[in-house]
């Protein structure tokens, strides 16, 4: 309750000073119009447009005393005081008041874009949930901070409200809305046993969660936690910009100068070339690049946020315009990483006792395989197992299980576990797993079992491909499988490395970026992946069912496991970094110019105005292009 007050606290404060903001800007604005009416009556015009004055400036003429005082004066409000101060001593009243209004004009609509970048981002915060409906030893339910709650408690969760932490559930089913984790509309059906992520939203029924991690540890917590810290990893051009910014404000300070102090002294008419320092003064105002360029990068975060991919500094995203090679892990990346049995083929026996006696050998097994083993039931058949007449469990690696079954001894596993034993069997071809089902010596019959490729992945290599990408698969699994996968998925065979261990991943990330023009790439999701990821020059981590390891080692997160996200990222990077080019050009071109014209005594004080806010609040509204870009 009290981080709630405090954060609806800040949130009034911030509207408060908005609006506050908002009403000078419009009295100040009012003001000065009156004046221009008022010409003919010099002390009501003047007095109007002092007022207006000090209404429009007065926060930027006390930012700039307290920055001489702390000596670091050499910005934006420095600049806007100092030629609105020369143009009243020139008596250039109207001229004065104009640079600050428009000069607070410009702010505004700056402010109103920087909000709307961090809006997209900020509304992330709104998927924690600061409290936990727990059901107590009593049997009773109680509201406890979510801090506070421990791995294995039950949560309630009503229709309507979050998930406070990450669970699985034990009671009832619903659908979730998970589009403020990963950007997808579409509502997620979820049942007894289905993992849930906290910040998602129950849709229509009551459900009960065991927590399987602590709230620190949590989808929600980690999110936010990688949204604040984007802001600290800064772009190459963003520190360009801070750095040229503080070289370039004093040049054209001394500049100014010269032209109003140094150039008089020679050719004198003072008034003429002080007023022209001043235009040069005006013009010179280094915040459209200030702006525009951090801006840039915000909006692009922003807008990859809400698309469920979170990347973790602009850094990252600047990179990603610079690879030539993509490294893609298979299991989990590619293919769902949930097996399936594509078909069963009877030898020795009706498809029932196959199925049977394969649910029997796989019993005790917690191999993935024996997961869809366990799931395959072709007849809705209820097969039926004793667990007191299971003996002997014998589980071989590399080879398969072997176990005692009310006197009948069942073997199941590959054509190594046959020849062990003397199983007579015939090699078969076929792109995923082989399983071969034997009972006392006698061969059954096979199951042939494989991992689904993902829908998008696909379409993925071959938009890889036509960015013009190396693009390489690594797996652990066997030779025929990762062959078979990767150039189904259209990867050149020399670019798939099979029966990788953890190590020779590794070895092979590090083998591609020494022979990589570019940056490296690599898209990874389970623990196994994680040395590769943190070696990578950009690494993207499936989030939805990646693993902690994986995602904490990972530059870029994808909420949702599909590879397709990766060419959103890479066209959000692309058309960031023509932004960034854009305003970069666009500025200094256009204020070079004016710079020029204002010497030469051709631009005035109202294209100053122009080369300063017009240039900024162009510039903040090409940045903003990527918010509201809609075809990625």
């Amino acid at each position: 309750e009290k981080h709630a007050k405090n954060r609806e606290n800040k949130e009034n404060k911030e509207t408060f000073l908005e609006k506050y903001e908002l009403h000078l800007l419009i009295l100040g604005t009012a003001l000065f119009i009156i004046s221009l009416f008022l010409k003919d009556i010099k002390y009501l015009y003047i007095i109007c447009s002092v007022a207006s004055y000090i209404i429009l400036g007065g926060d930027v003429i006390y930012k700039s005393i307290l920055n001489i005082k702390g000596k670091n004066f050499l910005d934006e409000n420095f600049l806007m005081t100092i030629a609105t101060f020369g143009a009243f001593y020139l008596g250039e009243i109207t001229e004065a008041v104009g640079v600050m209004l428009f000069y607070k004009i410009g702010e505004y609509f700056q402010e109103m874009a920087i909000d709307k970048a961090r809006y997209s981002i900020e509304s992330l915060m709104g998927i924690k949930s600061d409290y936990a409906n727990i059901i107590d030893n009593q049997g009773g339910i109680k509201e406890i901070p979510s801090e506070d709650v421990k791995i294995g408690d039950i949560m309630i969760v009503k229709a309507g409200e979050k998930i406070p932490i990450d669970g699985v559930i034990v009671k009832g089913e619903s659908a979730l809305d998970v589009s403020a984790l990963t950007g997808e509309s579409i509502p997620m059906d979820v049942f007894v046993g289905s993992n849930v992520l906290s910040g998602s939203i129950n849709g229509n029924s009551v459900i009960e969660v065991q927590t399987t991690k602590l709230f620190e540890d949590s989808a929600v917590s980690k999110i936010i936690e990688m949204v604040e810290n984007s802001a600290i990893r800064k772009a190459k051009a963003e520190k360009f910009i801070t750095k040229f910014a503080k070289y370039y404000t004093p040049i054209v300070v001394g500049m100014a100068l010269v032209v109003a102090f140094g150039i008089p002294a020679i050719l004198g008419n003072f008034r003429m070339w002080f007023q022209r320092g001043l235009i040069f003064l005006v013009i010179s105002c280094p915040c459209a690049l200030v702006i525009s360029i951090p801006l840039s990068f915000f909006s692009s975060i922003g807008k990859a946020s809400k698309n469920g991919i979170l990347i973790k500094g602009g850094n990252y995203l600047e990179k990603l315009t610079d690879i030539d090679s993509i490294i893609l892990d298979k299991t989990g990346t590619l293919t769902k990483g949930k097996f399936k049995v594509d078909k069963i083929d009877c030898i020795d026996c009706e498809e029932e006792e196959l199925i049977y006696t394969a649910k029997i050998g796989e019993f005790y097994s917690t191999h993935p395989i024996s997961e869809a083993i366990e799931k395959y039931d072709s007849d809705n058949k209820n097969y039926k197992i004793n667990e007191n007449d299971i003996k002997d469990y014998k589980e071989i690696p590399g080879h398969g299980t072997i176990v005692n079954y009310k006197d009948d001894i069942v073997f199941i596993g590959n054509q190594k576990l046959m020849n062990k034993y003397e199983i007579s069997s015939d090699t078969v071809d076929h792109r995923g797993t082989v399983l071969y089902v034997a009972k006392n010596k006698k061969l059954l019959g096979i199951v042939y079992i494989s991992d689904e490729i993902k829908n998008d992945s696909k379409y993925t290599i071959e938009k890889l491909k036509s960015y013009n990408l190396n693009v390489y698969m690594l797996t652990g699994d066997n030779k025929n499988i990762g062959d078979s996968i990767g150039m189904e998925l259209g990867i050149n065979k020399e670019n798939i490395f099979t029966q990788l261990l953890p190590q020779d991943k590794v070895r092979k990330v590090e083998e591609i970026k020494n022979k990589s023009k570019g940056g490296v790439v690599f898209v990874g999701d389970g623990i196994n992946d994680a040395p590769s990821l943190s070696i990578a020059d950009v690494s993207i981590a499936m989030g939805g069912n990646g693993s902690d390891l994986a995602i904490e080692s990972a530059d870029v997160v994808l909420m949702r496991d599909e590879p397709s996200k990766i060419i959103m990222l890479l066209d959000i990077a692309k058309y960031n970094k023509k932004i960034v080019i854009e305003n970069i050009i666009f500025a200094l071109g256009i204020k070079a110019i004016i710079m020029v014209l204002g010497v030469i005594g051709i631009a005035n004080m109202w294209l100053a105005i122009f080369a300063d806010v017009g240039v900024a609040l162009i510039a903040v509204l090409n940045a903003m292009r990527c918010m509201i870009k809609k075809d990625f």
